[in-house]
């Protein structure tokens, strides 16, 4: 019997959710992202529940051929563009879309031999200050491209930074959109997961979702479930081992927990090396046999504790949700000081990914 841990990828909720931000963009076309093995969900997996999308977008140039090998026929974005001459060459070939971010990225497009044109959306900076060249550049950026035959079509694209949070807001990156592009009648795509749920103005010809495909909120004060969201990714294990404390027993490495009374606690099959955070503290919320209870101790590699002291019917063998679709993901990540995001690509390989 292999190790008691799994995790269920549910395509019909990624189908879902897909759905869900074309409701909330309807005039706008929508790249799924699928990048990092689509937030460690399976990329063919994905694929396949997303077939229907408007196009994809993603980083590794090797999965984008991928997806092109698969059968897609839409729209794939490289969102970091290319590394070399010789993945412009192919991405041609393969009718890839490419961001364009930085004067090397020009030079090759002026100096390369391609056996068709690009459609290349042109990265501009409005404040994230990552990828991107100076919005006030766009006018000579464009003039720059529009000249070259290697490219069939520009599409402007910048990336928030602060979508997620409503007391910051995207207006200053806008604004800097809006005046620096004033005047140039071209596609646009600006917005992210949260800026295409929370700010229509945003939305323009193509949105990029990435985190809600997965079920996952990019709110700090709007759940999953208050978006029509479904979670996508269940990580289950079962309790392997029992333990009787009593008052003054401590658990795991560090003994950072002390039992002040008798207590029950059950040993999961599930630590550090599976994906789960080491930094997730006591109090951090577990199902066990459906139920609703904590994570105490310090995670290990292979296993972590909760308590079962007032769960009667918990046993070895019990099923334990770790999260999914009976406990938000983004609820243990805020319990472990960090994002849903982060959860979900962490996923060790040596954990068995299935459909369920």
């Amino acid at each position: 019997m292999t190790r008691p841990i799994q995790a269920l990828v549910h395509t019909q909720a990624i189908s879902h959710n897909y759905q869900v931000v074309k409701r909330n963009a309807p005039h706008s076309r929508a790249f799924a992202v699928v990048k990092a093995n689509a937030y460690g969900h399976g990329l063919q997996r994905a694929a396949t529940a997303l077939q229907a999308a408007d196009g994809f977008g993603i980083l590794e140039f090797d999965n984008a051929l991928a997806l092109r090998q698969w059968g897609l026929q839409q729209p794939i974005l490289l969102l970091e563009g290319v590394f070399s001459q010789s993945e412009l060459i192919e991405a041609a070939r393969q009718d890839l879309r490419i961001a364009i971010h930085e004067p090397g990225h020009l030079v090759w497009l002026e100096q390369t031999t391609l056996s068709r044109p690009v459609h290349v959306f042109l990265k501009l900076n409005t404040g994230m200050n990552r990828l991107g060249f100076p919005a006030e550049q766009a006018h000579d950026l464009v003039a720059r491209l529009q000249k070259l035959p290697n490219v069939a079509s520009i599409t402007l694209m910048a990336h928030f930074a602060t979508a997620d949070e409503p007391a910051k807001g995207i207006e200053k990156q806008l604004t800097r959109f809006a005046s620096a592009t004033s005047g140039l009648d071209l596609p646009i795509s600006l917005a992210n997961s949260a800026a295409t749920l929370a700010y229509p103005q945003a939305q323009h010809n193509w949105v990029r979702p990435g985190i809600v495909l997965y079920g996952s909120t990019p709110f700090e004060d709007r759940t999953a479930e208050q978006l029509g969201l479904q979670a996508a990714m269940t990580l289950q294990a079962q309790i392997i081992a029992e333990q009787h404390l009593q008052a003054g027993d401590a658990v795991g490495y560090g003994a950072t927990f002390v039992a002040d009374k008798p207590m029950r606690i059950g040993v999961v099959a599930c630590g550090y090396a599976d994906g789960y955070p080491r930094h997730a503290p006591t109090g951090t919320p577990v199902l066990v046999d459906g139920q609703r209870t904590r994570l105490i101790g310090r995670v290990s590699m292979d296993m972590l504790t909760v308590d079962i002291t007032d769960l009667p019917q918990a046993r070895i063998g019990s099923p334990v949700e770790l999260w999914g679709k009976g406990l938000p993901i983004d609820d243990v990540a805020r319990a472990a000081g960090t994002i849903g995001y982060e959860l979900m690509c962490a996923v060790a390989p040596r954990v068995r990914v299935v459909e369920g």
